[in-house]
């Protein structure tokens, strides 16, 4: 680690002096709001979906229609074998996507569940005010 050889305090948004994950306006984003976190899902709704299976599809329909058009041939054979794993990485990657947009949208419930959580632990562990105990 660099720095001062006195310093024994405990950084967790740095390493080597390198901005981390928790630094503040550091190098990397770690937290973004729930308005970015949702215009992120809804873009992997609205575009990266729909243009993924679009583009998966369009070269699984080409990529039969060769076959198609060989058939008989050895290279018939390859191009059907192709497609069989063209069509398990296509969905694969939807499934990936999907899973994203779900994780993204999750995220801001469970950091305000988290904190509604702390907040009530807080408030039991902190003394009685003098209205609260009459």
């Amino acid at each position: 680690m660099s720095g001062d050889a006195n310093n024994t305090g405990t950084s967790l948004n740095s390493v080597d002096g390198l901005p981390g994950p928790l630094a503040s306006g550091g190098g990397s984003v770690f937290g973004s709001t729930p308005a970015e976190k949702k215009a992120a899902a809804n873009t992997i709704e609205t575009e990266l979906e729909p243009n993924t299976k679009k583009a998966t599809d369009g070269a699984k329909e080409k990529t039969s229609a060769a076959a198609r058009t060989l058939d008989g041939w050895e290279t018939a054979s390859g191009l059907k074998k192709v497609t069989e794993t063209w069509d398990q990485q296509a969905k694969m990657l939807m499934g990936r996507l999907s899973a994203e947009k779900a994780s993204l949208r999750g995220t801001s419930g469970l950091f305000v569940q988290n904190d509604v959580r702390t907040g009530d632990d807080l408030r039991a562990l902190a003394p009685k005010s003098k209205l609260e105990r009459l």
